[in-house]
């Protein structure tokens, strides 16, 4: 078994971090869209849940994912 702490787990990073924002922001404003009836801004969201999943999979692999060279885990 391997210790929680030491172990980056699934995630816990900027690229991570950064990707479900973006995608919590973008199901926010589709949901909050739908809700309205403004089809237009619904498709923006959807736009930005791509758009999160796109930039968190960029900064992965720029070295900020869980793994990654850049990516400093903080104690606990």
């Amino acid at each position: 078994m391997s210790n929680p702490i030491a172990d980056p787990g699934h995630g816990h990073s900027p690229a991570a971090w950064t990707a479900v924002v973006i995608m919590l922001l973008g199901f926010s404003v589709g949901t909050a869209a739908f809700f309205l009836d403004v089809p237009v801004v619904v498709w923006v969201g959807v736009a930005l849940i791509v758009v999160g999943a796109i930039v968190g999979w960029v900064l992965s692999k720029a070295g900020y994912g869980a793994k990654g060279p850049k990516y400093q885990p903080k104690a606990h």
